[in-house]
């Protein structure tokens, strides 16, 4: 199961980020080989990742599911995510991004989560948060969740795919390492 990486990061509608599958096969080989599994909790990726996860043959052995919680109730009712946290800190916020990676490993059986909540755009963006603001969660079970937020330029296609390649590119290289 191995594939060509490439260091590519798209910024204009391209139909796939170069060098995700590569990532996803990379990934999808260590936790298979660890016996471990993955889930997902996202926002402005719309379930990219996740789908990403199951067009790889053999995924079941190491992908344990993902939620697509587009909505800040749907964060609230499907993870968990305290309606006040987003109240105080806003949908895009790192302490949002924890508590959906933290949920998610509270509600599965998985061995290693990820989130990601951010502003695609076109519209959404404030001074503070501008379109591209995209904040992570990952966490390994058992270990301390590690988050982060980047800003990513191009339009709303180009921000989905460099989150994904990023969400992905920083668990490998941390959590799943």
């Amino acid at each position: 199961m191995t594939a060509a990486s490439s260091s590519t990061i798209p910024t204009s509608g391209e139909a796939d980020a170069p060098g995700l599958s590569a990532l996803v096969y990379d990934l999808g080989e260590r936790l298979m080989a660890r016996g471990e599994r993955l889930c997902t909790v996202e926002s402005c990726t719309g379930g990219g990742i996740a789908q990403a996860m199951t067009d790889i043959p053999g995924s079941s052995q190491w992908f344990e599911c993902g939620w697509v919680a587009y909505s800040n109730a749907a964060k609230t009712a499907m993870v968990g995510v305290p309606a006040e946290l987003i109240a105080e800190h806003g949908a895009v916020s790192e302490a949002v991004a924890r508590a959906m990676v933290e949920g998610a490993l509270a509600r599965c059986d998985a061995d290693h989560a990820l989130s990601v909540t951010g502003i695609a755009g076109p519209g959404g963006g404030t001074a503070d948060k501008p379109v591209g603001t995209v904040c992570f969660g990952w966490q390994t079970r058992g270990q301390e969740v590690r988050v982060a937020t980047r800003h990513f330029p191009g339009e709303r296609h180009a921000v989905r795919l460099q989150s994904m390649l990023h969400a992905l590119s920083e668990l490998l290289a941390h959590e799943a390492a």
